[in-house]
């Protein structure tokens, strides 16, 4: 079995060859991945128990991350994406965070909250103490309800009770519900929980309950990853200043913020979605958390120069994701992607996503820095443009080649460039 994440030449392979290579990889079969295609992946029957008024299904291309180390382990790491450059730019990264150990991760518990909001309490600040006292009684009516978890060694771990007023006459009484989930995303477990225990919450606090359900806010299930990347890979020691530099915009401005932590997500967005994730309830998370104590919206990673002048990147992200319940386990692709990155917990699963984001917001920055963000993207694109043009088999290198060669990529030259292949005249 292949023990490396470096495999040269990957993208000039087949997908068969490529399959192969993942295959030898991850200790599965080639008949494991054969959900990989798209005849016997998700069908409509498994589409139908899912989701509700099923017509169909949405195909979105899975791409292999290769050369990730991440925490000692080599690692392939299967991405879902329609956005050309994505896949290419991670792997490019990683290839040059490997000389200096690749990814190093850490986590704290895998702990979700749920709230419970309690309305016309007539005392707050006497029922919020009130609630506080109760806190033992209150977590054992929560694990009550789901002895399996409990069993596994999760569970309710704490009561926090906040007074959150609307205005001067109007407070809510809002008791957050901490669960350790262990190794599943836990937003069924932890919702509940939090119905279980509402009403003896709003008897205890002398109020009616309203709200009772989790928050997205994960910032008590944190997954922090480092990286060092080499300076000259990069391209020398003027564009491992001009990334700081680049990177320092991004924290001191909400708009560059944007951008840039969109830049994170497309590497984050892209596990999370191949592994049968929660997309929605990640990107919640980490853009809540870009929001400082201070109220304002800042990047969620950092850069520097280390002592020796290479690049030391870190980012810190909510990460809710799961390897039990769920489409993780529902839909094949999902099985079959987890099997490929060979997570063991949800916590090696995060600590992949999070090192999939760095290093995917090192290479937008390496590309500002240097030749612009547009000439290695587009190159890429340049072949979904040929598509649209028509072009088909050897076609479609031929024309985004000659685009990319004429520095002019869009439908109108894919079509004469295609015409002019046609007619042989290139």
């Amino acid at each position: 079995m292949s023990s490396t994440s470096r495999i040269p030449g990957f993208k000039d392979l087949g997908v068969d060859a490529r399959r192969a290579h993942v295959a030898a990889m991850s200790g599965l079969s080639l008949v494991d991945l054969a959900v990989l295609d798209p005849a016997h992946g998700l069908g409509l029957e498994q589409a139908d128990r899912m989701v509700e008024n099923v017509v169909g299904v949405l195909g979105v291309p899975v791409g292999i991350a290769t050369n990730f180390v991440v925490d000692g382990r080599e690692v392939l790491v299967p991405m879902a994406t329609e956005e050309a450059s994505v896949v290419a730019a991670a792997s490019n990264l990683a290839r040059m965070a490997r000389p200096h150990g690749g990814f190093v991760s850490s986590a704290t518990a895998p702990l979700m909250q749920a709230q419970v909001q309690v309305l016309d309490v007539a005392d707050p600040v006497a029922g919020r103490v009130r609630l506080l006292e109760a806190r033992e009684e209150l977590m054992a009516l929560a694990d009550e309800q789901d002895p399996a978890l409990v069993r596994h060694g999760g569970g309710a771990r704490d009561v926090v009770v906040r007074l959150v007023p609307v205005n001067a006459e109007k407070t809510f009484v809002v008791l957050h519900l901490v669960v350790d989930v262990r190794d599943a995303m836990g937003a069924n477990a932890v919702n509940t929980m939090a119905e279980a225990i509402a009403a003896r919450v709003a008897e205890i606090a002398g109020g009616r309950s309203l709200l009772r359900i989790l928050t997205n806010k994960a910032d008590l299930r944190v997954t922090r990853v480092r990286a060092v990347f080499g300076a000259e890979q990069l391209g020398g020691p003027q564009v491992v200043d001009d990334m700081v530099s680049a990177a320092a915009f991004a924290v001191a401005d909400p708009y560059r913020a944007a951008t840039h932590n969109k830049g994170i997500m497309n590497g984050v967005t892209a596990v999370v979605l191949a592994t049968g994730n929660d997309t929605r309830a990640v990107e919640a998370g980490a853009h809540s958390h870009a929001v400082g104590p201070d109220g304002r919206y800042s990047s969620l990673s950092r850069f520097e120069k280390t002592a020796d002048g290479h690049l030391v990147g870190t980012l810190e992200l909510p990460m809710a994701v799961g390897l039990v319940g769920g489409a993780t386990k529902v839909h094949p692709v999902a099985r079959a992607n987890v099997a490929i990155t060979g997570a063991r917990s949800a916590a090696e699963l995060a600590s992949l996503v999070v090192s999939v984001g760095l290093a995917q917001n090192a290479a937008a920055l390496r590309a500002l820095a240097s030749e612009g963000i547009q000439r290695g993207h587009m190159s890429l694109h340049a072949r979904n443009v040929a598509v649209s043009a028509g072009a088909v088999g050897e076609e479609v290198d031929a024309v985004a080649s000659a685009m990319v060669n004429a520095k002019t990529i869009g439908a109108d030259a894919a079509g004469a460039l295609l015409a002019r292949h046609r007619a042989g005249l290139d």
